[in-house]
């Protein structure tokens, strides 16, 4: 099998599915039924989460380390030493990141990525991949960021692919996959655009969804 392009993961998004690599690095598509999405609109940031935002603890940045954060997303977590983030994966996906198409929010805590998460943007949807942290509620804190990214930039939908409790605490919920798909077709009819690169804070200069 030839290796993983970006042209191989824009088709595979604009078709509803999408790669993941098995413990020995073996890549399969994968085009789940039901499909987890989170509602952009309807987000709501925990109370508990408000007291951090409103300390600005972190620095928050996109893209200033794309393959930082997909790396930190591949480190084998406490409970499960397993990975679905290949080098192979990685490699594509950092040149989909220089086609303008992937995009990291980054939480940073004195100087240190401190978590945060990627995804694909085509169209008006995002295609979310994954979030690591390494200091508490930074990971949160970058999925706000998000949200007031695509809420501003005016998108569609947000695809999280698999439901889990980590994406049920941010709202997600499933769909058949018949209804994804129209919802996905009426996002890539549409065409927003994610924030450029910036090694700004946001932080500094929140959107103005924070409230």
């Amino acid at each position: 099998m030839d290796k993983l392009s970006a042209d191989d993961l824009i088709y595979g998004y604009i078709n509803g599915i999408f790669p993941m690599a098995d413990t020995d690095g073996t890549l399969y598509w994968y085009s789940p039924d039901p499909r987890a999405i989170i509602p952009i609109d309807t987000y709501k940031s925990h109370k508990s989460l408000k007291p951090v935002l409103n300390k600005n603890i972190f620095e928050i940045k996109i893209n200033a380390d794309f393959e930082g954060v997909m790396r930190s997303c591949a480190a084998p977590r406490d409970d499960d030493d397993s990975t679905w983030i290949s080098d192979e994966i990685i490699e594509a996906y950092c040149e989909l990141r220089k086609m303008g198409l992937a995009f990291s929010v980054e939480a940073y805590k004195d100087g240190r990525l401190a978590g945060g998460l990627y995804g694909v943007s085509i169209g008006s949807a995002f295609f979310g991949e994954s979030m690591f942290y390494t200091v508490p509620n930074a990971s949160k804190v970058a999925f706000h960021y998000l949200i007031g990214i695509l809420r501003t930039q005016g998108f569609m939908l947000l695809d999280t692919q698999f439901i889990n409790d980590n994406v049920r605490r941010f709202g997600a919920i499933e769909i058949p996959r018949t209804e994804y798909m129209k919802l996905l077709k009426k996002a890539l009819d549409k065409n927003s655009i994610f924030r450029l690169d910036n090694s700004e804070n946001l932080a500094d200069n929140p959107l103005p969804f924070l409230n």
